[in-house]
């Protein structure tokens, strides 16, 4: 069979009324959930299963694709509304989205981030078509050596994400960290820090956790402007056309778009990694070598660039190893691979050779769904702005039966709903205080990773720290991870000797 035939055989699958229509359904499903504060693509992924069980494998595999990809996006949509990221990969710049919207720039910063979210995943899908082997035999080469260096770069970004006051996002970053040792200890299995509940043996949950920090405390400040009368914050502007003023956006940032969508498929590609950590590492990246590192975080849309390129590109990076050696690139893929095994399209390099027409076929639905995104992304953004014209006497109660319902999802369990309680008026508390709450986030999200993979490399090394560089991606990372911090010291010093000289 020649490569046209494939092809052809291929689009006819793809164009079927029924791929069309559940492509269709699925992507306004992930649309609604990725809007919902707390319910992650992951969800939106698992809630379709059961039904793809009735489905041909075309079809299934389309659902997925939509709703996962859709659901990445629409997270930016109460990130900028109202502070509150609707997925993790949304939270590393809601800060700027949501200071964007309030300066009146709010259809900028959605179109911003629906335009920069479709190049980027049309780029992670144009790597996944071409480079796919390629990619995932780079990506098979991460060992634990690799992956501390990995973890220890993504924690590095917080430094760079923090604003003013580097000090204090090292101290919530700690804080992260901190609640990521709480459960079993990943080398012996002890209980650690667990009070004796046994729901703490899981760990912290970061998705309860996320919608603490960033919408329940929202919601108590709310409450308290309230009940002391005082007058509501600026409400973002939503009036006039979308895209508005994001042409001269693109224009003017392209080299982030391409960096932000080569860094996003890079990491979706490596297991494990995913949308969440591609994004606070492109907008950490983004901000080190701009030229206005000092408006990041006061409402700049190039972080924007960066990170809306990097995680929707990682949504097509993660399905690399999980097409090609069946290896999950993140949690939504994990559920793919369920997905194909059921179909009879065992993943692996002979699926290229025993049915490439399906496999093909893939391809072209992440091209048709990464296209539409731009008129549902364009319809969901419309239906939101009706968000603003709710009074906040209404609009409170209902964003905490989200975050009630979100956490209670992610858990199964009342104890969700009290770590989300209890890190809410923590997270309230230190960002009254000045504190960032984003490289909370980052600590947990990393820090299991981090300590998982620094134990297993030293049982492998026997304790010596020099097997660390030994390999050779390994020593790159770990040479990058030791120059960014002797950079940041070396900006600390200069800081603190200007600081003496003026004083």
């Amino acid at each position: 069979m020649g490569f046209g035939d494939i092809l052809l055989q291929a689009a006819l699958l793809v164009l079927d009324p029924q791929v069309l229509l559940t492509a269709l359904l699925a992507g306004m499903f992930g649309m609604f959930v990725g809007a919902m504060p707390g319910l992650t693509a992951t969800m939106a992924t698992a809630l379709l299963v059961p039904m793809t069980f009735f489905m041909d494998p075309i079809p299934a595999l389309a659902a997925i694709v939509s709703a996962s990809g859709m659901a990445i996006f629409a997270g930016d949509i109460p990130g900028a509304l109202l502070r509150i990221p609707g997925t993790p990969a949304s939270a590393a710049y809601v800060e700027d989205s949501h200071r964007l919207a309030l300066q009146g720039k709010l259809n900028m910063a959605l179109g911003t981030n629906l335009l920069v979210s479709c190049i980027g995943g049309l780029f992670g899908v144009g790597v996944l078509i071409a480079a796919a082997p390629l990619l995932a035999e780079f990506a098979l080469r991460f060992t634990s050596y690799e992956y501390f260096w990995l973890a220890t770069l993504g924690l590095s970004c917080a430094i760079f994400i923090a604003s003013a006051d580097p000090l204090k996002a090292g101290i919530a970053l700690l804080i992260g960290l901190a609640m990521a040792t709480v459960g079993l200890d990943p080398t012996t299995g002890v209980p650690r820090f667990t009070l004796g509940q046994v729901d703490l043996m899981a760990g912290v949950e970061f998705i309860p956790a996320m919608i603490g920090l960033f919408a329940l405390a929202e919601v108590m400040r709310g409450v308290i402007r309230l009940n002391h009368n005082a007058p509501p914050p600026p409400m973002p502007a939503g009036e006039g056309a979308l895209f508005k003023g994001v042409g001269g956006v693109i224009r003017r940032h392209p080299k982030n778009i391409v960096r932000g969508s080569l860094m996003g498929t890079l990491i979706g590609a490596l297991p494990g990694a995913g949308a969440d950590i591609a994004a606070w590492m492109a907008y950490a990246v983004s901000k080190r070598f701009s030229k206005t590192p000092e408006k990041y975080g006061k409402g700049h849309v190039e972080g924007l660039v960066d990170a809306s390129a990097a995680n929707n590109a990682a949504v097509g990076g993660a399905w690399i190893p999980a097409l090609v050696f069946g290896i999950p690139g993140d949690s939504v893929t994990a559920i793919v691979i369920g997905v194909l095994y059921m179909k009879g399209m065992n993943p692996g390099p002979t699926v290229f050779i025993q049915n490439p027409q399906l496999i093909y076929a893939v391809f072209m639905i992440f091209i048709l769904t990464t296209l539409m995104m731009v008129p549902l992304g364009w319809a969901a953004v419309k239906a939101s702005r009706q968000v603003l014209r709710v009074p906040s006497r209404v609009l409170l109660p209902i964003v905490l039966s989200f975050c009630i319902v979100g956490a209670f999802a992610m858990t199964n369990s009342v104890f969700g709903i009290v770590i989300m309680l209890a890190i809410g008026l923590l997270g309230w508390v230190l960002e009254e205080n000045g504190f960032p709450v984003a490289p909370i986030i980052l600590g947990l999200v990393l820090g299991g990773m981090f300590e998982r993979m620094f134990m297993t490399s030293m049982i492998k090394s026997g304790g010596d720290l020099t097997a660390f560089f030994e390999r050779p991606i390994a020593a790159g990372l770990g040479i990058c991870v030791l120059l960014i911090w002797g950079m940041a010291l070396l900006g600390a010093v200069r800081r603190m000797g200007k600081g003496r000289g003026t004083a």
